[in-house]
């Protein structure tokens, strides 16, 4: 936030890119001095194959939703800390800094009324799946187009939005956190296809997955096996 500050708007590309790097040297220097025995798999380092046979590793974006960073009035951008452990995600911590808020596994997270109506679903503001007008169209759905994927992610867990649903690209980085959060506030996580979201993989592409209400899973799982059937 003093870095926005500080540089303003008027470079959104060399804002971005200070963004990035200060958030990583942060981040990396705060894991090192902490936590010194411990792996990274960050979005702004080197992939250091070292990982694969950790006991722990850290998975973070230091700066997730960062077009929107670079654009003055927005919020939804973030910083993802997540650890993985012999398997698992068992920890994860998102914050949203423009709105002032972090959302952990290490800490109480509200409890979301049911489902909307009409349900919400958030997507890409600038790349929703190319099933995306479909599946609204089946549940009755409306779109809520926002900008980073923990945004995204946190909304259904604040109870903003019912469902986020992505296809089409991402990276482990991008999602390890808030599915942490998520799973933690007891909802519904997967890939698209229903089959579990896993992490420190060799090769960290990850290019699909639903974070929903546990009682909207089955619909929207649903609806895209028998699109992806048809198609």
């Amino acid at each position: 936030m003093k870095l926005r500050d500080a540089l303003g708007f008027g470079d959104p590309g060399a804002l971005k890119a200070a963004g990035d790097r200060q958030s990583h040297e942060l981040l990396l220097a705060e894991l090192a001095r902490l936590r010194p025995g411990d792996a990274v798999l960050s979005e702004e380092g080197r992939d250091d194959p070292v990982r694969l046979t950790a006991d722990r590793v850290w998975i973070i974006d230091p700066l997730d939703g960062t077009r929107e960073f670079g654009e003055d009035g927005r919020s939804d951008w973030a910083v993802h800390v997540a650890l993985w452990s012999q398997g698992e995600l068992v920890a994860g911590a998102v914050s949203l800094p423009a709105a002032g808020s972090v959302y952990s596994t290490a800490g109480p997270l509200p409890v979301a009324p049911e489902a909307g109506d009409p349900i919400r679903i958030a997507a890409s503001r600038t790349r929703p799946p190319a099933f995306f007008a479909g599946l609204c169209e089946h549940l009755g759905a409306v779109e809520v187009p926002m900008g980073s994927a923990g945004a995204k992610i946190i909304a259904v867990v604040s109870g903003a939005v019912d469902a986020y649903v992505h296809a089409g690209g991402q990276y482990e980085w991008d999602s390890a956190a808030p599915v942490a959060v998520a799973r933690k506030a007891g909802l519904h996580t997967s890939r698209i296809d229903g089959s579990p979201l896993t992490y420190n993989r060799a090769v960290p592409a990850l290019p699909d997955l639903l974070v929903c209400r546990p009682e909207l899973a089955d619909r929207i799982l649903g609806y895209l096996q028998a699109a992806s059937t048809e198609s």
